[in-house]
């Protein structure tokens, strides 16, 4: 381990938000420590991170551990009851270089997430190991799933302007990155809390125009219904948006999916996939999963399993339901843990299955590889793809010949 350490679980945003308390703590002099960013999603996210808070104790027993995130937001007494944490940071104080000043010596300090009304911009000058860098332009969430316990971790839906988004995406590609995602914990509520409104469809276009020299441009996990109308055109039709959507599914059972109190069924699932394939044939759909909600029955399973292939899904993140106390779905009649594990066993089986035939399907076609590493990347599908022979260097994009299928990826051969 570094002198600083930062150990990140869970989305895409804590992904990016660990750079930026990178940065920070930095910036603030903080030497000999390990921060943990916690995810809260899920009960075996919440063991991982205790388990690592533990491991770095014992590897590092100088070090200052400081423990932040979704976990500590929602449980800070927990996280403050373990001997081997020195800190706990809450999510609305954890970007704040001030939080990270040595001479701190507050032990706690978690504020009411509820009463954030601005997510601040935090230009990031890299990714550590990373050619592909994630951008924070929302956060929090107005919703109410039954299952979810984030929103009180995150607090209120709030957008970052999309001036400040261009400055950061611009100041990310010049420092190497050619390809942007960009991430949110409720990506498609952007713009509702700016002036005008901005929707997100809009707010890409004009990020696209703002930063023409940004090559590659994706969007993380998104509600099937807040895709509007501006935005699924840009996803037809604009070659620097890739072609991969990874959906907010969650259920393929429209009895689930209301007690989940999500706001599609699986017909506006099926429809917009049929939409999008109808006018950009390449694209590729990847979704999340909760397999054993409460009250779930072998046929509303059977309705998620169909719905995998009715939908079109290759990519697939399938999460047993863990309860979170204090959600409403944890008053639900639960399902035996073993039946969770087992269902979730199929889907990720049948995921397996969906990937591997993309994989074959694209043998023989050329796709465009931004390196990642030693000739590794991902096609702009989101496939995997090794380069053979390849010596480019991380963050380079090529063409790249598919030859065959090895495993869960493609082997190609540059042209």
């Amino acid at each position: 381990m570094s002198a600083l350490d930062v150990i990140s679980f869970g989305c895409r945003l804590n992904a990016y938000e660990a750079e930026v308390m990178r940065a920070k703590a930095g910036e603030a002099g903080l030497e000999d420590a390990v921060i943990v960013n916690t995810c809260a999603v899920t009960a075996e996210a919440e063991r991982q991170a205790r388990q690592a808070i533990r491991r770095a104790r014992r590897e590092r027993p100088e070090a200052r551990i400081i423990v932040t995130g979704c976990g500590v937001q929602v449980d800070p007494t927990r996280y403050a009851a373990m001997p081997e944490v020195d800190r706990v940071i809450g999510n609305l104080d954890k970007l704040d270089k001030a939080s990270f000043m040595p001479s701190v010596t507050t032990r706690v300090v978690v504020n009411d997430v509820m009463m954030a009304r601005e997510t601040a911009s935090h230009l990031v000058a890299g990714f550590e190991n990373r050619a592909r860098a994630f951008v924070q332009v929302q956060n929090g969430c107005d919703h109410r799933c039954t299952f979810c316990i984030i929103p009180f971790g995150r607090g209120p839906s709030r957008s970052v302007p999309i001036g400040e988004i261009a400055r950061e995406i611009r100041n990310l590609v010049e420092h190497g990155h050619p390809e942007i995602v960009l991430s949110g914990i409720d990506l498609g509520a952007y713009g509702a809390d700016l002036p005008g409104k901005p929707p997100l469809g809009q707010m890409v276009r004009r990020l696209l125009a703002a930063v023409p020299e940004l090559p590659r441009l994706r969007l993380s996990s998104i509600d099937p219904v807040e895709i509007d109308d501006e935005l699924e055109s840009l996803l037809c039709n604009e070659p620097r948006l890739m072609p991969h959507l990874h959906l907010s599914v969650q259920a393929g059972d429209d009895m689930i999916l209301k007690r989940m109190k999500r706001r599609h069924n699986r017909a506006d699932v099926i429809a917009l996939v049929e939409r999008l394939h109808e006018r950009r044939p390449e694209m590729k759909f990847g979704a999340d999963l909760i397999a054993g909600f409460p009250t779930e029955t072998d046929a509303m399973f059977d309705n998620t399993l169909r719905l995998v292939d009715e939908a079109r899904l290759d990519y697939l993140h399938v999460f047993p339901y863990s309860s979170r106390p204090g959600t409403p779905a944890a008053r639900m009649p639960q399902m035996p843990v073993a039946l969770r594990k087992a269902r979730a066993a199929r889907l990720r089986a049948r995921g397996e299955e969906r990937l591997r035939d993309a994989l074959d399907g694209m043998v023989g076609k050329t796709v465009s590889v931004l390196i990642e590493r030693d000739g590794e990347g991902r096609s702009e599908h989101y496939l995997p793809v090794r380069v053979a022979d390849d010596a480019s260097a991380p963050g380079t994009i090529i063409s790249a010949l598919a030859m065959a299928r090895e495993g869960n990826t493609l082997i190609a051969r540059a042209v």
